[in-house]
């Protein structure tokens, strides 16, 4: 683990410790982030032992986006014990980066070595119709934000784990991989900038993750991400853009990445 700033790492610490004093488990080992379009997804876990308004622990944000349920929970699955963010903190909602990192840092907190990192999509592959479940396999963050500071230097060479990535298709072989570029939201992304990312080599546009990867990487968690592809980005169909469409077909695919999820955990 490389060096951290002392007062963003006692504030997860003191999060962390409040979700061991509220759901009396001592530590947990697997952390799921869970983002636009994948809330139906949860009940596929298992049943929450504990949950809590993220907003009620120690230096966490409220929500302020729709379909972010804006929870913290915990749910025994076999010999894991998950906990479980239903919903994130985005940079657009101008509270900070690290108020960003803070969920990641506090899973660290709380025992997590794994953190499963979801979140809904634009597609630049006319093949990725909405619905489609994609692995990230690396990204680009574009939005000139990082949760390091100082000589944190760390190695992202294999940022997303390849080994999980592995698991992932053993499960699924029809699992496609691709990058994620991260913009800063909260406006979509203009045509022009769309054919600019696909220059840069992006796959999957979105508003979240790189920046929240960045963090676990440095708490040396083992990075799992998976996008929900909600629509093809702008420009491709000529469609105006809209959250509500995210959240449908998040919706409509709920079983099947639920399913997924399950499997993979059940797998770890």
């Amino acid at each position: 683990m490389t060096e951290m700033n002392e007062p963003e790492f006692e504030n997860a610490r003191l999060a962390a410790e409040a979700i061991g004093d509220g759901s009396g488990i001592t530590s947990h080992d697997i952390a799921i982030v869970l983002g636009s379009g994948w809330a139906g997804a949860a009940e596929a876990l298992g049943p929450t032992t504990w949950e809590l308004p993220t907003d009620e622990l120690p230096h966490f944000a409220r929500s302020s986006v729709p379909g972010h349920g804006g929870r913290v929970g915990s749910v025994s699955r076999g010999d894991h014990k998950l906990l479980l963010f239903m919903g994130r903190t985005h940079l657009y909602e101008g509270h900070g980066v690290a108020a960003v990192a803070h969920p990641v840092r506090t899973a660290a907190a709380a025992g997590c070595r794994t953190i499963v990192f979801t979140n809904g999509a634009g597609s630049l592959n006319p093949d990725w119709t909405p619905g489609t479940p994609v692995l990230i396999s690396d990204h680009i963050n574009f939005t000139a934000a990082s949760p390091l500071e100082g000589a944190s230097f760390i190695d992202v060479t294999d940022l997303y784990s390849q080994r999980l990535r592995h698991l992932c298709r053993s499960i699924d072989p029809a699992l496609d991989e691709g990058v994620y570029i991260q913009f800063r939201g909260p406006s979509y992304e203009t045509p022009a900038e769309i054919r600019m990312a696909r220059s840069m080599g992006a796959d999957l546009v979105g508003m979240s993750t790189a920046v929240e990867a960045l963090a676990a990487r440095q708490a040396d968690m083992e990075i799992l991400g998976i996008s929900l592809v909600t629509n093809l980005a702008a420009g491709m169909t000529g469609e105006a853009l809209n959250h509500q469409e995210v959240l449908d077909h998040g919706s409509r695919s709920a079983h099947r990445i639920g399913t997924l999820l399950c499997a993979v955990i059940d797998a770890l």
